[in-house]
């Protein structure tokens, strides 16, 4: 369609801003619900609870301090995506020989075999728990992983799950308000929150710090994820970029010869109600995401501290691990509260595994549209964007995706089966996920700072936002190097 098409320009020059009216926003969220959801699974379930029962209080503090240094780091990358429409993966492309892309590229290849089976066995522990413990049905832990797997990746693949999630989002909030609920009927002593503030480490707990630290409130790597997820889901600057490029209001971006200034939007010469559509939508996505982000903070509180009144002392470990944290419920409430976790805990596990298998895959597919020609040509994973050569050669985005579900698939089954032990296999894919963590909030920052125009009110951060954002990154980054010179060199930790 030509530029000056006077649909085209309707669109532009017309658009409808959202209502930011607090009922209507709240129709709008979406995104930041759903990343909450994905990190009440793993993190939440077990993790939490494991601290809990182990240490009792001790760790409470492991929890303010992930969430309030890793704000910055998902928020970077979701400002980048509202203020330019491209994902960040492409910003990450325009590096010294596209380096990042190389790092982010193997390391999501390893996220697809460690941390997915740590995100499997979660939801498999928990059919364990209810089939084979409960009902005495001889099914092994792997059998549960195969085949939670293939539903995930078939369901995936035909492109049909909006009910599956539907139902999953539902029986996940059903679990928060009856964990809230039972917090309710016996909260923890005043005197135990003051370990909010007291850093302690005690022996042993190493691996449960580097989880805390990893995977709350979810890995910084589904950052990108939430990146590439904002671009497709094409409201804001997202949508009208192409008509922005068209008009040669915004410069067009080529992996391989344009530079991270042509990812740049000046919104200043945009017409007004333009400007104003791109606002409203990244306004109604940063509280939907703070929401999120504040629920799941919560959320994780509650369970170290349900574990550590109603399981400590206790190691929680082995394949019936869900069975002992369902006993919190039933020894405050009653057994009829273990269904009503049990359905939340198998939501809440199995969106996580779910999403992971859509989210990592993407990833692999977005770094090598950056990184090869053949790809770039043949982007594109929607079927509505797809061609009888999209759908036939190896290369496409949408086959790498593709392949690399079933590899993630293949390998995180394997896992399971040789290595059947939960609890092992989710703190080992959290730790994995906080050592990975600290460049990937590095490059969010980065490029947030230096692509997006210093005169941009709306989409560049507040000076307080920068130093925020800046102190997060060296206080994430000396954990990370304290932890490991604690763990490889034996120095000790904080006391």
């Amino acid at each position: 369609m030509a530029v000056g098409d006077p649909d085209r320009v309707s669109k532009l020059e017309d658009l409808r801003p959202p209502s930011m009216v607090l009922g209507s926003m709240a129709t709008y969220f979406g995104p930041g619900i759903i990343l909450m959801m994905t990190g009440i699974g793993t993190s939440h379930l077990i993790t939490a609870p494991t601290a809990g029962g182990r240490f009792e209080f001790a760790l409470l503090w492991c929890i303010p301090v992930a969430y309030i240094f890793k704000y910055y780091g998902f928020e970077m990358a979701f400002r980048f995506t509202n203020a330019t429409g491209k994902s960040i993966i492409e910003a990450y492309g325009t590096a010294w020989r596209k380096w990042p892309l190389w790092y982010v590229l193997i390391t999501t290849l390893i996220q697809c075999t460690i941390g997915q089976a740590g995100r499997l066995i979660a939801a498999s522990a928990v059919m364990y728990s209810v089939f084979t413990i409960g009902f005495g049905l001889a099914v092994p832990l792997g059998v549960y992983g195969v085949l939670l797997g293939l539903v995930s990746v078939g369901i995936i693949l035909r492109g049909d799950y909006r009910a599956v999630e539907n139902f999953a989002k539902g029986a996940a909030i059903l679990m928060v308000v009856s964990t809230v609920a039972v917090y309710v009927v016996r909260p923890a002593p005043l005197e135990a929150l003051g370990h909010f503030w007291m850093v302690e480490t005690p022996i042993g707990s190493w691996l449960l710090i580097a989880a805390f630290l990893g995977l709350l409130p979810t890995g910084l790597d589904v950052s990108l994820q939430a990146s590439e997820w904002g671009k497709a889901k094409k409201v804001g600057m997202s949508r009208i970029r192409p008509e922005l490029e068209r008009r040669g209001l915004a410069a067009p971006f080529d992996p391989f010869s344009s530079s991270k200034s042509d990812l740049a939007v000046d919104t200043s010469k945009i017409p007004a109600a333009a400007q104003e559509y791109c606002r409203r939508w990244f306004k109604i996505g940063l509280w939907d995401f703070r929401l999120g982000h504040v629920v799941s903070f919560v959320m994780a509180c509650i369970f170290l501290l349900l574990a550590a009144m109603w399981l400590y002392p206790s190691p929680i470990e082995g394949r019936a691990v869900m069975g002992e944290i369902a006993g919190i419920f039933t020894r405050s409430v009653g057994p009829g509260m273990m269904v009503v976790f049990m359905i939340g805990a198998f939501a809440a596990t199995w969106s996580t595994a779910f999403n992971y298998f859509d989210g990592w895959p993407r990833i692999v597919g977005a770094c090598c549209r950056n990184l090869f020609p053949g790809t770039a040509r043949l982007q594109g994973t929607a079927g509505e964007e797809l061609t009888t050569e999209h759908r036939h050669t190896w290369y496409s985005e949408y086959n790498l995706y593709r392949a690399t579900m079933m590899f993630s698939l293949v390998a995180a089954v394997s896992i399971i089966i040789g290595v059947p032990r939960p609890v092992l296999l989710v703190l080992v894919a959290s730790a994995l996920a906080f050592f990975i963590a600290p460049v990937i909030f590095f490059l969010n920052i980065y490029y947030s700072l230096t692509v997006i125009p210093k005169g941009d009110t709306c989409f560049y951060p507040s000076p307080w936002e920068i130093v925020l954002s800046i102190v997060s990154l060296v206080v994430f980054t000396g954990l990370s190097v304290i932890l490991i010179a604690a763990r490889v060199f034996g120095l000790q930790l904080f006391g």
